[in-house]
């Protein structure tokens, strides 16, 4: 008999929805630079997860996600990083 294991599943940090790791996109608050999404969910770092861009935009006007990653978080970077979700869903779209 196989053994089950059981996949931790992760949070949005704006709605609460739960979903597997792959379900969501990772922003990251690396040791050394801005704060950045995180396609690939391993770079080393503080990371939050949000399951869209109106996610990210609701955790930027409630400030969750400066809490999540306990971190001021700039205009600049919430562009940024909201520029690379929106391409990251953009292409998950193509794929399916």
């Amino acid at each position: 008999m196989p053994i089950q294991t059981n996949k931790r599943q992760r949070t949005c940090i704006s709605c609460g929805a739960t979903r597997e790791k792959g379900g969501l996109f990772r922003i990251v608050r690396p040791a050394e630079g801005p704060v950045a999404f995180d396609g690939s969910g391993r770079r080393s770092g503080r990371g939050a997860y949000v399951c869209s861009g109106a996610c990210l935009a609701t955790a930027r006007k409630t400030r969750k996600l400066e809490r999540a990653l306990r971190c001021k978080v700039t205009d600049e970077d919430y562009d940024r990083v909201l520029r690379e979700l929106a391409l990251a869903e953009a292409s998950e779209q193509n794929e399916e």
